[in-house]
């Protein structure tokens, strides 16, 4: 006998039976699929494995090399919004220059630039070189130093600052993924 597809008109314990009932769970659609993000550092220790952990669903493509071929786009997102993710040091901001031209030149896109605290206040000659790199991305975000994500082994169970927090939904919000984190 084949089971019905009809949804009984009440359960066992006399309650009406609805569409959240578990018994229906193959009836209901399943919920929205977030836009995947591409992350990218622009040098190694940016931080982009953890932002990845995150953000998910997510791709880690790793770190710039020292030397991207200009020609072509070191990275390629296939539509999805590209993050590129760097330190907020000046040696950092020399990077993340690089990268976005390494992107930008052969015609591709940098959503966002996320700026990854150490901890210290940012050196000026930072701030200066991402101050000029912001007419070249979608946006900049400064991701705030969280201590709880070096002292823990995994990011997504780390309890993150208020500042982190919102720093994280506003990558969502450029990237178009939909509510918040914890």
């Amino acid at each position: 006998m084949r089971p019905s597809m009809q949804a009984p008109s009440q359960p066992r314990n006399g309650a009406p039976a609805t569409w959240q009932d578990p018994r229906f769970a193959a009836l209901t659609p399943p919920p929205p699929r977030l836009p995947e993000l591409v992350l990218w550092g622009a040098h190694g220790g940016a931080g982009t494995s953890t932002l990845a952990a995150l953000l998910q669903p997510a791709w880690d493509m790793g770190a710039m090399c020292n030397r991207p071929d200009p020609r072509r786009a070191p990275v390629s997102p296939a539509g999805r919004p590209l993050l590129l993710i760097c330190r907020n040091t000046p040696w950092s901001a020399m990077r993340a220059t690089g990268a976005v031209s390494a992107i930008t030149v052969p015609g591709g896109w940098v959503a966002a630039l996320v700026i990854v605290s150490d901890g210290w206040p940012e050196p000026e000659s930072a701030t200066a070189r991402f101050r000029l790199l912001d007419a070249r991305v979608g946006a900049v975000v400064r991701m705030p130093f969280v201590p709880a994500l070096r002292l823990g082994d995994d990011p997504a169970r780390a309890v993150i600052s208020r500042g982190a927090r919102h720093a994280l939904d506003q990558i969502r919000t450029l990237a178009g993924q939909p509510g918040s984190v914890r």
